[in-house]
C-alpha cells in the first residue's frame, strides 16, 4: 500500500498517456496519491483529477517558481477552491533561492500569505524549500501553522528534527537513491518511520535504476526499500506506516 504524498500528473510530460497511467496505479501497489499544485492552472487540472479518480487528492498553491505573476484576486481564488472536499492541503508553496525564478522579496510575500490561508482553512501545508532552509523554518514558525509536511527534504538532519518536534512529517523521494545523497540518509537515519512521507515529485526525481526517465508513483517501491535498508526494516513496514502518516496528516 503505496500512499504518493506529492506528483504533478497534470505536467505536460503525463499528456500522452496520463488516464491510462493512472488507471494502471492500484495494481501497481499505489492505492493514494495527492497531485501538488505549483500555479493557479494546476490547482485547476488538480481538482479534475481528484474528481476523475477516487484515489487521487490534490493541494491548492503557488509555487515560489510562479508566484511573481499572482495578484491579490488570486489569493481569492485559493481560498474558494480549497473549499472542495477533496483538496487537502496548501502547497507546494515555499521559497526557492536556487533559481530565484521570482524576486525573493516577492517569494516572501506570497509565502506567508498562502501561509496564513492555510492557517485561516485549517488545512496543512506542503513546503518547497531551496537553498532557503533556515528562512522557510522562521516564517512557517512565525505564521503559526503547525500541520505539514516538507517536500523533497534537502535540509539538515538537525533541522529536520527541529520540523518533527514541531508537528510536521518530512517528504522523502526519489533523490534518497542517489550516489550523493549522504545526507539525506542521514535524515532517514535520524528520524523516526513516523515522521516521513514517501512521494515521487512525478515526473520529476526519478530515483536510481530508473534516473533519467519519466517519473511515476509506480517507482515509490524503490524509495520504500532504500528506507528499509536505512532503517533495517521491511520495505512493507515503511509502505503501512508511510501511508497511515499521509493519512493522518491530510485527514484522509
Amino acid at each position: 500500500m503505496y500512499f504518493d504524498s506529492h506528483a504533478h500528473y497534470d505536467d505536460e510530460s503525463f499528456n500522452e498517456d496520463r488516464y491510462e497511467l493512472l488507471e494502471s496505479m492500484k495494481d501497481k501497489g499505489v492505492d493514494f496519491i495527492v497531485n501538488a499544485a505549483a500555479d493557479m492552472d494546476s490547482c485547476l487540472t488538480g481538482i479534475a483529477l481528484a474528481k476523475k479518480y477516487p484515489f487521487i487528492y490534490c493541494s491548492i498553491g503557488v509555487h515560489p517558481h510562479d508566484v511573481k505573476s499572482l495578484k491579490e484576486e488570486d489569493l481569492e481564488e485559493m481560498r474558494k477552491l480549497a473549499s472542495y472536499e477533496k483538496v487537502v492541503a496548501i502547497g507546494e508553496i515555499g521559497l526557492d533561492y536556487y533559481y530565484d525564478s521570482s524576486p525573493r522579496q516577492v517569494q516572501r510575500e506570497w509565502f506567508k500569505k498562502q501561509l496564513l490561508l492555510a492557517k485561516e482553512l485549517d488545512l496543512p501545508v506542503i513546503i518547497h524549500s531551496r537553498e532557503a532552509s533556515q528562512e522557510t523554518f522562521d516564517l512557517i514558525m512565525e505564521s503559526g501553522v503547525r500541520e505539514g509536511v516538507i517536500h523533497c527534504f534537502s535540509g539538515s538532519h538537525e533541522l529536520a528534527k527541529e520540523y518533527v518536534k514541531k508537528g510536521f512529517f518530512i517528504g522523502i523521494g526519489g533523490s534518497l537513491t542517489f550516489k550523493n545523497a549522504k545526507k539525506t540518509v542521514k535524515v532517514v537515519e535520524t528520524i523516526g518511520l513516523e515522521n516521513i512521507l514517501i512521494e515521487t515529485d512525478s515526473p520529476y526525481l526519478t530515483p536510481v535504476p530508473h534516473r533519467g526517465k519519466r517519473n511515476d508513483s509506480s517507482y515509490l517501491k524503490y524509495v520504500v526499500e532504500k528506507i528499509a535498508e536505512i532503517k533495517g526494516v521491511t520495505p512493507e513496514e515503511v509502505a503501512s506506516i508511510s501511508c497511515q502518516n499521509a493519512k493522518t496528516l491530510f485527514r484522509i
